[in-house]
C-alpha cells in the first residue's frame, strides 16, 4: 500500500529493479531545500518538466500550459501515464468535485507505485491543491522511471548510465569534457557534439566557439526541435545566467537525445540485416540468372551438335568423305574442348551457388525444366555416345569406299581385257567356212576350234571373277552399282551365247569330220600349246598390273614373296616359250625341206609367234616395275610402322599416367589434412602439375594427327588409342576441379557458419573413420554409427528427419559437405524469415506494414527499389494506400511462399 498522506520532510526513493537509481536518489541533496534555495532551479524544473510531458501528451492530442495547475484534476496526469507507459490505467472520474479528483490522482500514484516507485510525503490532495514543488517532484520520479531508469550502457544504468553515454559519445570532440549534468553543459558544447556525432550533416561543429554559450545552447535547442523532434525544454539564457544549471532538467533534456538517438540505431541495425539478407538473395538471384544462360547456351550447342554427329548419309567419293573426317577432327580440336571446360564451370557454379543457399538458410536453387545438372550430363553422353559411333562410321566408310574403288577399277581392268578378247569371237563361230573348205581345211579348222574351246575354257575363271566382283560392289552399295551390273550382265549373256555357238560349230565340224583327214599335227601341237602360253602370259600381265591395298608390314612382305616366288617361274616359262616357238620353225622347216608352200598363218590359232614375243617382251617389261612399286610400298608401310611404335610409346606413357593421377586425386579428397586453406593450395598446386602436362597430350595428338593422315587404323604395340587418352585427360581435368570446389565450399561452410579450423578437422577425422570404402561418401548404416560417434541420440524419426536434410534425393549416400552443411546447421545461428520480419517492423514503427517512403529513407536506394518492386499491397484491416506487406516478403525469401 502506498502511503501518500505521510508526515515529516518530503524525499523520494526509488525501489524499482532498476540497479543504481536508490543510491542515486540516496546520494541527492534534498530535492524541496534545493528548489528554496535557488528559484532559478524550479524555474528552469518547471519549463523543462512542462516540454518533456507535453512531449509525450501531443501524441495523445494534447498539452499542458501551467505544470503546477493541468494536473490537479489528474485526467492528463493519468493520460501522461498512459501514453509514456504504454499501459491502460483504471478508467478516471470525470466529476468536478474534489473528490473526483483526489480519486484520479491517487489511480495514477497507484499506477507509478505498482511499477515499483516508493513515493513518499506525496499526496493526491497536495497534487489538486496545486502544491508547485510535490507537482515537480512527481513529474522528476515519473522521468526517474519511464525515461531515466531503463538507459544502461557498459554495465551502469540510470544517471550513471546516461552519464557514461555522453561521455562515451563526445569523447572525441574538442572543449568538451562531461562530468556531471550541470556545469559540463553551460558553454552548449556538449549538446552540439552529441547531435553531431549523431547527425552530422545537421551541425557544422568546427565553427562553433567556448566563449558564446548562448549562440551555441540555440544552436543546438533549436536543430533538435527542428530535426530530432525533440522539444525546446531549456532557456539558453536561463544555463548561462546560473552558476550551476539544474541538474535534474538537463537530465531530462539529455535523455531526450539519448531516446531518440537509440530508436535511430535500431532502425540502422534494423536496415542492415534486411540489406544484409537482400543483398544475399540479389547476389544468388545473380547466379541463378547465369547458370540459367550457361545451360541453355551449353544445352543448345549440344541439341545442335548431335543431329551433325547422327547423320550417317555416306557420300560419293573418298575425297567427300575424307573431308567429313577433316570437319570431325576441327570439331574435336576446336569446338568441343571450350565446352568441355563450360560443362565443368557450370557444375562448379551450381555447386557454388547451393551452397551459399545453403549457408544463407535459402531453399535449394531448383533450374528450369530440362536445365538440371543431370540433364546436362545426359545430354553429355548422349553426345559422346553419338561422337564415337560417328568416328567409327567415318573411318568404316572410309575403308569401304577404298575396297570399291580397288575393286570398280579391278572390275573395270578385267572387264576391259574380257571385251577385247571376246571382239569377234561371234563372227567368227558363225562362219560357214566348212561347207566350201577341202578336207584338210576341214581339220584344221577342227583343230582350230579345239584351240578355240581351251581358249574359252581358259577364260572361263576371268568370266567369274569379273561376275564375282560385280556382286561383292552390289553388296557393298557401290553408288555406280547400275553400270556394273549392266556391263556385266552383258559380259555374262554374251558369253552364254560364245558357248551356244562353240557347242553347234564343234557338232558342224564333227559331222564333217568324216570326210576330212589331213591335219598338220605341228600346227595343232603348236596351237594347243601356244592357246595356254599365252593365256598364261595375259593371266601375269594381269596379275603385274594388278592394284593393290595393304595395311601392314606383313601383308606388303607377303606381296613380295608372292612376286619372288613368280620371278622364279620365269626361266621356265621362257623355256616353254622358246619350245612352243621351236614347234613353229619345225613346221616351217619340213614344209620348206618338202616344198610346200603354207596358206598364211596357222589355222589353228591366232597366237603366232609375234605374238608370243610381243607379250614376253611386255612381261619382262611389267616384272621391274612391279618390283619398284613394291618397294614403294614396303617403304610406305616401314615408316607407318614407325608412327604405330611411336605413338605406342608416348601413349604408354600418358595413359598409365593419367590413371595414377586419377588414382591420386581420389585418395587426396579422402586423405587431405591440414587447414582448408593449405589443402586448397596443396590442390591448385597438383591441379597445375596437371595442367603443365597438357604438352603430352599435345604431341600425342600431333602423332595421332600423323597416324590418320596416314590412313593407320590398327595398332598392335598399344592397347590406348586416341579416344582412351582424351576421355581419360577430361575426366582428370574435371575430377581436380570438382575436388577443389569442394574443399572452396567446405572454407564457404566454415567462414559462415563460424567452425573453427579445429572443428573442421574433427569433422573430417570423424567421417573419414566411418568411411570405410574411401570413396568420400557412406550409406545410411555407416552415417549412423558416425552420428552416434558425435553424441546424437538417434530414434528411427529423428534419424529419418537428418537424413532427409543430407540426403534430400533419396540416393542412399551421404557426401561430406552435406554432413558438414548440416553439422554446421546444428552448431550455429542464421537470419530466419522471423529476424527479417522483425527488422522491417523496426523501420516500419510498430505498424503491421510499410510505405515505399519509408524503404526509401532507411535502406539504400537499389535494395529499397528491390523490396518496393517485389512487395505485395497490404491487404490489412488498418491499410491505407500505398502500403506495402512485409510480412509475406520476408517468409517468401526463405521459400516459405512464392515471392
Amino acid at each position: 500500500m502506498v502511503d501518500y498522506h505521510a508526515a515529516g520532510q518530503p524525499s523520494y526513493q526509488y525501489g524499482g529493479n532498476g540497479p543504481g537509481i536508490g543510491d542515486y536518489m540516496a546520494q541527492e541533496d534534498d530535492w524541496d531545500r534545493d528548489l528554496l534555495l535557488d528559484p532559478a532551479w524550479e524555474k528552469q524544473q518547471r519549463k523543462t518538466f512542462t516540454a518533456w510531458c507535453n512531449s509525450h501528451l501531443r501524441k495523445a492530442g494534447t498539452q499542458i500550459e501551467n505544470i503546477d495547475e493541468d494536473f490537479r484534476d489528474g485526467l492528463k496526469l493519468m493520460l501522461l501515464l498512459e501514453v509514456i507507459s504504454g499501459e491502460r490505467l483504471p478508467k478516471p472520474e470525470r466529476g468536478k468535485m474534489r473528490v473526483h479528483k483526489i480519486n484520479n490522482v491517487n489511480k495514477a500514484l497507484d499506477f507509478i507505485a505498482s511499477k515499483g516507485v516508493k513515493l513518499v510525503s506525496i499526496g493526491a490532495e497536495e497534487i489538486v491543491d496545486g502544491n508547485a514543488k510535490m507537482t515537480l517532484g512527481m513529474i522528476w520520479t515519473i522521468i526517474l522511471r519511464f525515461a531515466i531508469q531503463d538507459i544502461s550502457v557498459e554495465e551502469t544504468s540510470a544517471k550513471e548510465g546516461l552519464l557514461l553515454w555522453c561521455q562515451r559519445k563526445t569523447a572525441p570532440y574538442k572543449n568538451v569534457n562531461v562530468q556531471n549534468f550541470h556545469i559540463s553543459w553551460k558553454d552548449g558544447l556538449a549538446f552540439n557534439a552529441l547531435i553531431h556525432r549523431h547527425r552530422p550533416e545537421l551541425i557544422e561543429y568546427d565553427k562553433l566557439r567556448k566563449d558564446d554559450p548562448v549562440t551555441n545552447l540555440n544552436n543546438a535547442f533549436e536543430v533538435a526541435e527542428k530535426y530530432l523532434d525533440i522539444p525546446k525544454m531549456l532557456d539558453a539564457e536561463d544555463i548561462v545566467n546560473t552558476a550551476r544549471p539544474d541538474e535534474k532538467a538537463i537530465m531530462t533534456y539529455v535523455s531526450s537525445f539519448y531516446h531518440a538517438f537509440s530508436g535511430a540505431q535500431k532502425a540502422e541495425t534494423a536496415a542492415n540485416r534486411i540489406c544484409k539478407v537482400l543483398a544475399v538473395n540479389q547476389e544468388n538471384e545473380h547466379l541463378m540468372e547465369d547458370y540459367e544462360k550457361l545451360a541453355s547456351d551449353l544445352l543448345e550447342w549440344i541439341q545442335r551438335t548431335i543431329p551433325w554427329l547422327e547423320n550417317r548419309v555416306p557420300q560419293k567419293t573418298i575425297q567427300e568423305m575424307q573431308q567429313k573426317l577433316e570437319d570431325f577432327r576441327d570439331y574435336r580440336r576446336v569446338h568441343k574442348p571450350p565446352k568441355v571446360q563450360e560443362k565443368c564451370q557450370l557444375e562448379i557454379n551450381f555447386n557454388t551457388l547451393q551452397t551459399k543457399l545453403r549457408l544463407s538458410n535459402r531453399p535449394a536453387f531448383m533450374p528450369s525444366e530440362g536445365k538440371m545438372v543431370s540433364d546436362i550430363n545426359n545430354g553429355w553422353q548422349h553426345l559422346e555416345q553419338a561422337e564415337k559411333g560417328y568416328e567409327e562410321w567415318l573411318l568404316n566408310e572410309i575403308r569401304r569406299m577404298e575396297r570399291l574403288d580397288h575393286l570398280a577399277e579391278k572390275f573395270r581392268q578385267k572387264a576391259s581385257i574380257h571385251e577385247s578378247w571376246t571382239e569377234g569371237k561371234e563372227t567368227m563361230l558363225r562362219q560357214k567356212d566348212y561347207e566350201t573348205a577341202t578336207l584338210s581345211d576341214i581339220k584344221a579348222l577342227i583343230r582350230k576350234h579345239e584351240a578355240f574351246e581351251s581358249d574359252l575354257a581358259a577364260h572361263q575363271d576371268r568370266v567369274e571373277q569379273i561376275a564375282a566382283i560385280a556382286q561383292e560392289l552390289n553388296e557393298l552399295d557401290y553408288y555406280d552399282s547400275p553400270s556394273v551390273n549392266t556391263r556385266c550382265q552383258k559380259i555374262c549373256d554374251q558369253w552364254d551365247s560364245l558357248g551356244s555357238l562353240t557347242h553347234t560349230r564343234r557338232e558342224a565340224l564333227e559331222k564333217t569330220e568324216k570326210q576330212l583327214e589331213t591335219i598338220d599335227q605341228l600346227h595343232l601341237e603348236y596351237a594347243k600349246r601356244a592357246a595356254p602360253f599365252n593365256n598364261w602370259m595375259e593371266s601375269a600381265m594381269e596379275d603385274l598390273q594388278d592394284m593393290f591395298i595393304v595395311h601392314t608390314i606383313e601383308e606388303i612382305e607377303g606381296l613380295i614373296a608372292a612376286h619372288d616366288q613368280f620371278k622364279s617361274t620365269l626361266p621356265d616359262a621362257d623355256k616353254e616359250r622358246e619350245a612352243i616357238l621351236g614347234i613353229q620353225s619345225e613346221a616351217q622347216k619340213i614344209a620348206d625341206y618338202n616344198n610346200i608352200k603354207l596358206s598364211g598363218n596357222n589355222p589353228y590359232t591366232s597366237v603366232t609367234p609375234q605374238i608370243i614375243n610381243s607379250k614376253w617382251e611386255r612381261v619382262q617389261q611389267l616384272v621391274p616395275k612391279r618390283d619398284h612399286a613394291l618397294q614403294d610400298e614396303q617403304s610406305k608401310q616401314q615408316s607407318n610402322e614407325h608412327l604405330r611404335r611411336q605413338f605406342a610409346s608416348q601413349a604408354n606413357i600418358v595413359g598409365p599416367w593419367i590413371q595414377t593421377k586419377m588414382e591420386e586425386i581420389g585418395r587426396i579428397s579422402i586423405e587431405m589434412n591440414g587447414t582448408l586453406e593449405d589443402q586448397l593450395d596443396h590442390l591448385k598446386l597438383y591441379e597445375q602439375s596437371i595442367v603443365d602436362y597438357k604438352p603430352n597430350i599435345d604431341i600425342l595428338e600431333q602423332q595421332h594427327q600423323l597416324i590418320q593422315e596416314a590412313l593407320i587404323f590398327d595398332n598392335k604395340h598399344t592397347n590406348f588409342t586416341m579416344e582412351h587418352i582424351r576421355v581419360g585427360w577430361e575426366q582428370l581435368l574435371t575430377t581436380t576441379a570438382r575436388t577443389s570446389n569442394e574443399v572452396e565450399n567446405q572454407i564457404l561452410t566454415r567462414d559462415a557458419k563460424g567452425i573453427s579450423q579445429e572443428q573442421m578437422q574433427e569433422f573430417r577425422a570423424s567421417f573419414n573413420h566411418f568411411d570405410k570404402k574411401r570413396t568420400g561418401s557412406m550409406d545410411t548404416d555407416d552415417y549412423r554409427a558416425l552420428l552416434i560417434s558425435t553424441g546424437y541420440s538417434l530414434g528411427d524419426a529423428e534419424f529419418n528427419r537428418i537424413m532427409s536434410v543430407v540426403d534430400p534425393n533419396n540416393s542412399g549416400v551421404v557426401t561430406f559437405q552435406a554432413f558438414i552443411d548440416f553439422m554446421s546447421r546444428e552448431t550455429t545461428d542464421t537470419d530466419t524469415a522471423d529476424q527479417v520480419i522483425a527488422s522491417f517492423k523496426v523501420l516500419a514503427g510498430d505498424k503491421n506494414y510499410i510505405t515505399a517512403e519509408e524503404l526509401r529513407r532507411e535502406l539504400p536506394p537499389d535494395q529499397a527499389e528491390y523490396c518496393i518492386a517485389r512487395m505485395a499491397p497490404y491487404q490489412g484491416p488498418d491499410a491505407i494506400p500505398g502500403a506495402l506487406d512485409y510480412k509475406s516478403f520476408s517468409t517468401a525469401l526463405y521459400g516459405e511462399s512464392d515471392l
